[in-house]
């Protein structure tokens, strides 16, 4: 008996000849593979006798639910009608996005939709898109950069605390923020996020628990950004302690990093291979929540939600401590995610795409571009945009589009005009790149009552 287990070492043991089998296998080769096969089959023999006691079991659960009720891989076909839908600033919006949004509506978990004003087309569900499904979750639904988010901590100090200081707060980002694939702070930290229980009960995450403490108060790639700069408060909240006037603030934009990278990738291949569909929409393959993938990424996902948290407070935290002053007022909303709420009285899940959650009385941060506005918002529950608002200005360029459209010059020109110094910073996310946020914000004033503004003075982002 050589040391590596078999097929037919799992039929020995009476395992039905079916997909558990290889279910079995595949956990075991990927997260077992260095422990003795006669421990292991002692452990399948007991998973085999005694299901019911594996179910949500890290290695086992899996198993446990092809023994007794294994999942149905069957071809989904797309309902000919769609769920109800609404689209806000719709003359603004590609047609590639809405077509995007009708293909999801037709899924048939699919409950209700709506499309965002800053819309654009993306991968699975459009960037901007907002599904509720029937206790289903599409993996693409909630995107790559799961937790994908806004923080905004506003100083009770004066927006005059700029004047002369320019150099110091050029210093601090520099310092204190880290962009880029491999950047991370030197000096770590522990977070009580490490310690969650998924971190250990989730072989996926326990292999991921290094990386993702590494890599801990870094802001990666892309669009995200870290940037000093003024709020002004028009209509202040009770509880903020603040008064109308402008304070001076700091922005962030970033997301869970590898850790919401790896989940992702991860858990779209077992729903595509789960949840067969029509080439078109098989990017929209969803985990029914009843089965132990479904449930494993929704634990998966709320974590890296947390991590994304943890980053931002970790960041703004370094800021606040260069700065010497305490933060008065936080402001903080995900992106990309998917939660539990009611919709026409059944509880869904909502995924929101690139979407700012807008319920009645919610806060949040909506951003422009480095050279425009982004707006402090408080949402007015909209049940026809499913209690969401866009998530910024929206592309109006696509990366690739950027590259062989601006120069340099002209962003540095763009900058120069709105007195903005921009650390880092490529040819693809030129302020040119994105819609216009006043006309996004014009289009939403059913979804969102605006409160102030923020407006960057000091941007810091990947090169």
């Amino acid at each position: 008996m050589g040391n590596k287990l078999s097929g037919k070492d799992l039929i020995k043991l009476g395992f039905p000849k079916n997909n558990s089998i290889n279910i079995a296998l595949g956990q075991i080769n990927r997260y077992r593979k260095r422990e003795k096969k006669e421990s292991i089959l002692t452990e399948a023999k007991d998973v085999l006798l005694n299901p019911e006691k594996y179910e949500g079991n890290g290695t086992w659960g899996k198993v446990a639910e092809g023994l007794i009720k294994p999942v149905q891989v069957r071809m989904h076909q797309l309902k000919t009608t769609r769920a109800p839908f609404s689209i806000f600033g719709e003359n603004e919006i590609d047609q590639q996005a809405k077509f995007q949004l009708y293909d999801s509506l037709k899924l048939p978990i699919s409950v209700a939709g709506a499309l965002m004003p800053d819309a654009h087309s993306g991968y699975g569900l459009p960037i901007g898109g907002v599904l509720a499904t029937d206790n289903a979750v599409i993996p693409y639904g909630v995107g790559v950069d799961i937790g994908c988010r806004m923080s905004l901590s506003i100083f009770d100090l004066p927006a005059s605390h700029f004047k002369g200081r320019e150099h110091q707060l050029e210093a601090i980002l520099r310092d204190n923020t880290k962009f880029g694939m491999n950047e991370v702070q030197s000096s770590r930290v522990d977070h009580e996020v490490f310690h969650k229980s998924e971190f250990q009960d989730i072989p996926l995450l326990k292999n991921l628990l290094p990386k993702a403490y590494k890599q801990l108060g870094s802001s990666g790639g892309g669009n995200h950004f870290v940037e000093f700069g003024i709020a002004k408060i028009d209509n202040p909240e009770n509880e903020w302690k603040l008064e109308k006037g402008e304070y001076f603030a700091v922005l962030s934009h970033s997301g869970s990093r590898g850790l919401g990278a790896n989940i992702a990738k991860h858990y779209t291949y077992l729903a595509t291979k789960q949840c067969p569909l029509p080439k078109n929409v098989q990017h929209l393959a969803w985990l029914d929540l009843n089965t132990h993938d479904g449930q494993e990424y929704w634990l998966a996902m709320n974590l890296a939600g947390e991590y994304a948290k943890a980053c931002h407070d970790d960041i703004h935290r370094r800021i606040a401590k260069a700065i010497g002053k305490r933060v008065v007022v936080t402001i903080e909303n995900h992106h990309n995610f998917a939660w539990k709420e009611m919709v026409n009285g059944q509880e869904c899940i909502v995924h929101r795409k690139g979407a700012t959650p807008a319920g009645e009385g919610q806060l949040g941060i909506i951003p422009g571009s480095m050279t425009a506005p982004g707006f402090i918002v408080k949402g007015k529950g909209n049940l026809e945009s499913l209690n969401s608002a866009s998530h910024g200005a929206g592309r109006l360029f696509s990366r690739a589009k950027c590259k062989s459209s601006f120069t340099q010059s002209q962003i540095n020109k763009e900058l120069k005009k709105h007195d903005v110094t921009l650390i880092g910073g490529n040819i693809d996310e030129a302020p040119m790149a994105y819609k216009d946020i006043t006309k996004v914000m014009a289009n939403q004033t059913d979804l969102v009552e605006v409160l102030g503004t923020f407006t960057p003075k000091i941007v810091r982002m990947d090169r």
